[in-house]
């Protein structure tokens, strides 16, 4: 690709240090209280045994002086509440202490998960 030619060997070194990354970035601690959370999936055709096109689950924060963090995202076959639960709860674990505004689609099945995110007192589920 691009005139570019990379041995197996560069190809699995390169990956390792990617997922040692990716780990680092999904296990870091989250010391922000936020003042919206934003929760969407898109669909993205990734590659495994073919193309298929799987969800991409993402949780965006705002800082209460406007920095927009991706939080965590997650990759599933398609989307469910099971998925959203989870990450929910991951993010409490790793120290989501407040959200103001949580905004997300009405998929079925999401609102329990959100009932895990710790929230202020005056919190609309939008």
């Amino acid at each position: 690709m691009y005139g570019s030619y990379y041995s197996p060997t560069t190809v699995s070194n390169i990956t390792a240090q990617v997922t040692k990354q990716i780990e680092v970035f999904h296990q870091r601690a989250i010391k922000a209280n936020y003042v919206c959370l934003f929760l969407d999936a898109t669909y993205l055709p990734l590659r495994r045994d073919s193309v298929q096109r799987e969800a991409v689950y993402i949780a965006l924060g705002i800082t209460p002086v406007g920095i927009k963090e991706v939080l965590d995202y997650r990759i599933a076959p398609s989307e469910n509440a099971g998925v959203w639960s989870e990450m929910a709860e991951d993010l409490k674990q790793r120290g989501l202490k407040q959200v103001q505004l949580i905004i997300a689609d009405g998929m079925v099945g999401l609102q329990p998960a959100l009932f895990q995110i710790p929230k202020m007192p005056s919190t609309c589920y939008a």
